[in-house]
């Protein structure tokens, strides 16, 4: 199943990604720091949906209370619910 996600606070302006059989794939974060989100959504790929999110969740980014790993991280948290 395909998700869209809008992150509010960050650099990112929308993260595309797919949910199969419980795992993440085809993450795209479009804005933002290129080669972090790149190196982020290579290292997700095929984790299981609540691993990632214990991993992500919580991470800010200069002082702002969030950051693009903790919005794709509740991005995840909306796309779990909607399974």
């Amino acid at each position: 199943m395909e998700f869209s996600a809008t992150p509010k606070g960050v650099c990112s302006r929308q993260i595309n990604f797919e949910i199969q059989e419980g795992k993440i794939k085809n993450v795209i974060f479009f804005g933002g720091c290129n080669g972090n989100l790149q190196g982020i959504s290579k290292l997700v790929e095929g984790m299981e949906i609540d691993e990632a999110i214990k991993r992500l969740e919580g991470i800010n980014c200069n002082g702002r209370g969030t950051s693009c790993p903790d919005q794709f991280a509740i991005a995840l948290k909306q796309a779990k619910e909607n399974l």
